[in-house]
């Protein structure tokens, strides 16, 4: 997809806020940190949303969830939602761990060290954000887009934050969890989690299980990495690997996730079955079966905003 010219009036953000249930500490030094990383992306970045017609500028929430940080794009003025995206930190705890190493190190030579070496370690850390920079943005490909610039100071926002966040066990979290069951855990329930985490980005752990083993089907990868969704960190888990055995939401989107839900004794306040058929059972040519994929990923979407956030709102009058 090819990507337009940064219009410097629209294409930007001009807000930057953190989640404050996720992204906790009271220590001076690091609120200091976090304020001056923010202060730093907003006087000077480049940046929009793909494929939205919402016209910027852009006020960005962050939060972080499990391992995730999520990049929450809404209006300035209203705080409507514009887009969100989870952007996995696995693909970066090297990167971090060296961020916080070469940082270190600059500060050293700076008290001590001669101009030679202290040239020597920034040329390091330049080196380092501009690797993670780029990794950003090709992590964010077609999802959000900014130049090397804005992902450097993107990078130095999320190395500021994250150390600092706050893990809550999922037993603990004030969160509302939700189930997704199916046959496998390869297509419906994973691509239901991942959507229903989109839409309510920061207010609910969704997860996915199946009542067999399945494997990963890059047909998932392809039609979710086309709404911005990235597939490619979902390993398939059976319902046996739960770690729970009540959750707030479960949903079933296959007759045997349906029975098998009643035959562990999984609980919930909401349980709700939604038929779902399973496109990789489709014949036909690889566009046919791909069809088949966006008609589940458009029909799970659309269930998504018209009854989950009803259930939720049970849970809570609970």
């Amino acid at each position: 997809m090819s990507k337009r010219p940064f219009d410097p009036k629209t294409d930007r953000i001009v807000t930057v806020t953190l989640d404050p249930n996720t992204i906790i500490s009271v220590d001076p030094d690091e609120v200091h940190e976090w304020r001056v990383a923010i202060y730093d992306l907003i006087d000077s970045n480049r940046f929009y949303p793909a494929r939205v017609t919402a016209k910027g500028p852009y006020a960005l929430h962050l939060s972080i969830v499990h391992n995730h940080i999520v990049l929450d794009v809404r209006d300035p003025e209203t705080f409507n939602p514009i887009a969100a995206h989870y952007l996995s930190l696995t693909p970066f705890r090297s990167l971090i761990r060296d961020y916080f190493r070469i940082r270190e190190s600059y500060y050293e030579a700076i008290r001590s060290a001669s101009t030679h070496q202290i040239e020597a370690v920034d040329m390091g850390r330049r080196g380092l954000h501009n690797q993670a920079a780029q990794l950003l943005i090709e992590r964010l490909d077609n999802k959000l887009v900014m130049d090397l610039e804005t992902a450097r100071r993107l990078f130095t926002l999320i190395c500021a934050v994250q150390p600092y966040a706050s893990r809550v066990p999922e037993d603990e979290s004030q969160l509302p969890t939700v189930l997704f069951v199916c046959s496998m855990n390869s297509v419906r329930s994973p691509i239901a989690a991942a959507l229903a985490r989109k839409n309510f980005p920061g207010q609910l752990v969704a997860r996915s299980a199946g009542v067999r083993s399945g494997k990963v089907d890059h047909f998932v990868h392809k039609v979710m990495d086309e709404v911005g969704v990235d597939m490619s960190v979902h390993t398939p888990h059976t319902m046996d690997e739960l770690m729970a055995s009540h959750f707030d939401v479960i949903v079933t989107l296959a007759q045997e996730a349906r029975e098998a839900v009643e035959a562990r004794g999984l609980q919930a306040p909401v349980i709700e079955h939604w038929p779902t058929p399973d496109p990789s059972e489709t014949e036909g040519t690889r566009e046919t079966t791909l069809e088949a994929y966006r008609r589940l990923r458009t029909e799970l979407d659309a269930r998504l905003h018209d009854r989950l956030g009803a259930m939720l709102e049970r849970v809570a009058a609970r």
